[in-house]
């Protein structure tokens, strides 16, 4: 199947923005907040519908825009995690490695960053310096560089302790034009890395669960990972780092936005037990959960293997696995091969099981 081009991505991009949603709730839920059908229904119905332009329509992780000869990438995001220390990261680094991977998965290579926090009073000056502490050394890591900010501070009870948000700004030095319009039948798709590490070691981070485990979060730049991909597939079509809403969540995206089916292989994805198990006591499909470390990958078909071995001779890629693939029909829809030989419908996250994860 050959490439789609530019203008049949644009072309698929606005078929798909004419399938205007709603949004029927008379207040915010944390549903909002998820990723999943009610974000997407408030995203388009209020905020794309008051600033629309071609830089925000195609609605992915960052804007991709050109300023003389440069082409750049701008993203922002705010993270709201509870508890603000965890296993494997905080808040601090969770920060900065959101924003890096979304500059990243576009193809760019982050550069800048600003860094914005809301404290409560009466949060501890030691939490904050360290989590500064894990700012600075995750961005060091990152190879960029905090060069702006700004700082408020409210009444006590009126946030809880800290929230951050980041902006980031990356420049595109390859000729590539990731799209989530631009999947084709006949692609692999692919998972860099076990799923749901990150938003299940933040449930148990919690307490609320009564399980101990050394189960650690992903949250890790991405930049290197991205750059492997291209490089063994310079006919990519997507990545997308699989945050709020996990894979189950960027699999519908891409379905939908490149009007194509994606078929996974449940057997083929990589899950830990212990990720496995305490999904199964919270009642959840692993593939909604989230990861901060991990992404999801549209590539021609037959770079596939290359795509994955090349990933898999770096540290953070040795989990990656072909998960699946592209299908002409059904148009819009993610379907499961199980384990037990059946065939399942893995639809968009609807309410949010794990608030408060990033």
């Amino acid at each position: 199947m050959s490439e789609p081009t530019e203008r049949e991505v644009l072309e698929r991009v606005d078929r798909v923005r004419r399938r205007r949603p709603r949004v029927t709730d008379e207040r915010i839920t944390l549903s909002h907040g998820s990723g999943g059908k009610a974000t997407h229904a408030l995203v388009e119905a209020l905020f794309v519908e008051a600033f629309r332009n071609p830089i925000l329509e195609p609605l992915e992780d960052q804007a991709v825009f050109e300023v003389g000869q440069a082409r750049l990438a701008f993203t922002t995001d705010s993270f709201v995690v509870s508890p603000l220390f965890f296993p494997g990261g905080d808040i601090g680094d969770l920060a900065v490695n959101g924003t890096v991977n979304d500059l990243a998965v576009s193809g760019a290579r982050p550069l800048y960053l600003s860094a914005g926090l809301i404290l409560e009073e009466g949060f501890p000056v030691a939490d904050l310096r360290r989590i500064v502490a894990s700012m600075a050394a995750a961005a060091e890591r990152a190879g960029v560089q905090v060069v702006t900010g700004d700082t408020k501070v409210v009444e006590r009870g009126k946030a809880d302790s800290c929230f951050i948000n980041t902006a980031g700004i990356g420049v595109l030095e390859r000729d590539v034009r990731l799209s989530v319009s631009a999947a084709c039948p006949g692609d692999a798709v692919i998972v860099s890395g076990p799923v749901g590490d990150h938003g299940i070691t933040i449930m148990l981070a919690r307490g609320e669960l009564g399980i101990s485990s050394d189960l650690r979060s992903d949250t890790a730049p991405l930049t290197d990972l991205v750059g492997l991909v291209l490089e063994a597939a310079p006919q990519t079509r997507f990545i997308r780092d699989a945050t709020r809403g996990g894979v189950a969540t960027i699999c519908n995206e891409l379905a939908q936005a490149s009007q194509v089916a994606v078929v996974l292989d449940e057997r083929a994805i990589p899950v830990r037990p212990e990720v496995r198990g305490a999904a199964e006591i919270l009642g959840i499909d692993p593939l909604y959960v989230a990861c901060e470390g991990r992404f999801v990958a549209a590539v021609p078909g037959e770079r596939a293997e290359a795509v994955v071995a090349a990933l898999r001779g770096h540290p953070q890629g040795q989990g990656a696995a072909v998960i699946g693939h592209v299908a002409a029909e059904p148009p819009g829809l993610v379907l499961v091969d199980t384990a037990f030989g059946g065939t399942r419908i893995l639809d968009m996250l609807v309410g949010d099981p794990l608030p408060r994860i990033c």
